[in-house]
This record gives C-alpha cells, structure tokens and sequence, in this order.
C-alpha cells in the first residue's frame, strides 16, 4: 500500500471542469462566480450576507480594523489556537489575551469572564478541529459585561463608530475548521457577531486559498451596508470592483480610504461552487463515516482518548480526529510520531500553544499559566481525514498507531 498522507484536496473532474470554464471565459478575479458563491454561502449559513475574501487571515483581521481596534486594546483568544488568530491582533497593534481552553479544546468562558476588562474590544472563540466553541454561552457574557466595556469615542467608519453602535465586545468566531458544524440545530455563522471561515487547502470545504465572513450583528447593524463597506476595505478603498467597472460608461471610481487587496477571484469560487454543492450529503457524511470508524478503533482502548464531536447544543465538522493518547509526554508523544511515520502514515499536531512559539514567548507568555493547553497539546495526534481516504486505509493508520504506542511505550 502506498504512504497515506494526511489530508490532499479532493480534486476531481467536476472540480477541474469548473476551473476550465473560468479560464475560457475570460474573466478570473472577482466576478459572478464569486457573488454566486457568496449567495450560496450565506443561504447555507442562515444570515443576510456573507462576503468571501481571500484568507480567513485577511478576513478577521478586517474585522478587527473596522471595529477600531488598535493600541491599548485587549482581544481575548485561547492559548490553543493556530498562530494566525492571535497574529491579526498583532497586526493591528492591540494585546492577545490568552486564557485556557476546556478538555474539548474549545476556549473556557469562565478563564474568558476573568480576562475581562475595560480594554477588551474582542473575543475570539476558536472551533478547534470542527466542534463549534460555546458562543452563544459567551454572547451572553458578553452582554452581561457590556457596562465594563470602554468604546473609543473618536472612532469613525463609513460615517458611523461601530464600537458606540454594538455598545459592547465584539465576537468574532473562529469557525476555520468548523463550516457546516451546527449549534443548537443552526449552521454556524448564524451565532457570533461575525464568524471568519477558511478555505484553505486542507479545509473540508476548499478553494485552494480563501476565507470568508458571515455578518450577524444586530440593528441598527445593516448587512448591506457592511458587505459593502467590507468590500470597499477588500479593494484598496475603491468604490467599484473590476467587474462593476465594465459597465458602459462605469470606468470611474474614487477611493474612499487607504484599504487592503484581499478579494477572492472567480477561479477560487469555482472550486467553492463544486464543494458547496456536494458538502453536506458527500463531504460532510464521508468525513463522519471516516471519524466513526476512527471511534470504533480506539474507543474501548484505554490507552487512548477519542475526541469530542457533539453534545446536545453542538455537532461537529469532523474537520480533524484529534486523537489522544492517555498519560504520555511531550517526549512520548513526538516518538509515536516519528514510528507512524515510519510506518508510511502521515499525521500531524493541532496545533503548537501559543506561549510555546519564540515569537509570543519572546512577549512574556508563559506556558504554565494555560496548564490544560499544555496538556492537551502533549498528548495529541491528527489522523488523516479526507474524502479518499479508503476504510482499508483507516484500519491501516489504526494499525499504525496501535503498534507506534506499543513500540514507544511498550
């Protein structure tokens, strides 16, 4: 059998046709597909409007900029999370404030309820691995804490301070890993103020790169306004985009502000196109299937523990099989690695703490006081999860891992 990596796109005929139309139609970037994709999109998640963008990154880190956030402020995030969630803060010259997160990766409300404070601008959840965090738990510690909230007076975006509008935190979801999860029977995107996507390549939905954004803020919040506010800031500030300026007579724009480049093309929305509409009934229940075979394995093996997909609030994405394996070490854990590997099985880690990387190292963070994450994290391995993935080939990463433990452990 050949090596089994760990998580290829699913690019087939259907996915390549739909590429070659685009290419043979002439226009690439932003245009119909993409605005199609965003309908389909934001019908799929339950909300007026959804604006797709070229990274999760680029996308939330808009977020932050309109919301004003800068200097002095405050943005709460777990210490579990991908760099990318605690960098846009960075970006923008506010603090990571990073708590602890709960035995199902998911950041703790309480450790986010402690963090509070007049600075705080924003909280980001993080739906690790697929399993939406509790957001509307924290939608509503965010309004009881709206009278601590400080908003800067002297803010104004499109002629308005969204900071004075909300009257309180924003929530911002990290649901990277989590498009097509549900809460409380709702897709997500219909919870948090504003939920980022990823269409990353290793993303169950995929196209190639990209991201998007899901707006559910309430009135006096418009969705149109906001789209067309977020498209402008994704465009340099221009008023028009290119497809709008093909227009008899439309060739002349204005720039409203100094804004980003962060649109996505038509050939990404193509790829998006062909996945939305195999996703929950193909993609979705393959990913399941894989992920339930996975439990059946290793389930009743007390050596390991098998992640958490739902509770009766939340399902999951099965975007990742975050495996445990119970009582080992760092150490131990990076030699099971190495004997999968050696075994032709591909795996990886979700993902490396925060406080554990040089950067935020440098900064002063410090891993002992998130002790959880740093439980977690040590004991954690990724199986492969993927559409093609054969059930002949679970049980061959089952077998892979079940003998590296063995090996290592003994």
């Amino acid at each position: 059998m050949p090596p089994i990596p760990f998580s290829p796109p699913r690019i087939d005929d259907r996915t390549v046709k739909a590429v070659e139309e685009v290419l043979r139609s002439g226009w690439i970037t932003t245009g119909p597909r993409t605005k199609e994709f965003e309908r389909r999109l934001a019908a799929y998640c339950g909300v007026e409007r959804v604006i797709a963008l070229n990274s999760w990154t680029n996308a939330c880190e808009l977020v932050l900029r309109w919301y004003g956030i800068g200097p002095g402020d405050e943005v709460i995030v777990p210490a579990y999370t991908y760099c990318a969630t605690a960098n846009i803060v960075m970006h923008v010259g506010a603090k990571p404030v990073l708590v602890d997160v709960l035995d199902d990766f998911t950041i703790d409300p309480d450790a986010v309820r402690r963090a509070l404070t007049p600075r705080t601008k924003c909280i980001i959840p993080v739906d690790i691995g697929g399993l939406p965090a509790r957001v509307p738990e924290l939608m509503r510690l965010a309004e009881e804490c709206s009278p601590l909230f400080t908003p800067a007076v002297n803010l104004r975006v499109a002629g308005t301070n969204p900071q004075m509008r909300l009257g309180r935190v924003l929530v911002l979801a990290d649901a990277a890993h989590s498009f097509g999860a549900r809460i409380g029977g709702r897709s997500v995107g219909a919870q948090a103020d504003i939920t980022g996507f990823s269409f990353h390549a290793v993303k169950n939905l995929t196209t190639a790169e990209g991201g998007a954004l899901a707006f559910n803020l309430p009135t006096p919040f418009d969705a149109d306004e906001l789209y067309r506010h977020f498209n402008t800031m994704s465009l340099h500030g221009q008023s028009k985009d290119a497809l709008a300026k093909t227009q008899p007579g439309a060739w002349r724009y204005d720039v409203a502000f100094p804004g980003w480049k962060c649109n996505m093309t038509d050939l990404q929305a193509a790829i998006g196109l062909v996945e939305l509409e195999r996703y929950d009934d193909d993609t979705l229940a393959r990913r399941k299937a894989i992920c339930d075979r996975y439990d059946r394995a290793f389930g009743e093996d007390d050596r390991f523990i098998t992640p958490t997909f739902g509770d009766e609030q939340r399902t999951s994405s099965h975007h990742l099989y975050m495996l445990r394996v119970r009582g080992t070490s760092e150490e131990q854990r990076d030699a099971i690695i190495t004997a999968i590997g050696r075994r032709d099985v591909s795996v990886n880690v979700h993902f490396i703490p925060l406080p554990m990387l040089s950067f935020y190292r440098g900064l002063g963070y410090r891993m002992s006081d998130h002790p959880r994450s740093f439980e977690l994290y040590s004991r954690e391995i990724s199986l492969p999860v993927y559409y093609d993935l054969t059930d002949d080939q679970v049980d061959t990463v089952v077998a892979a891992v079940k003998d590296a433990v063995a090996e290592v452990l003994g």
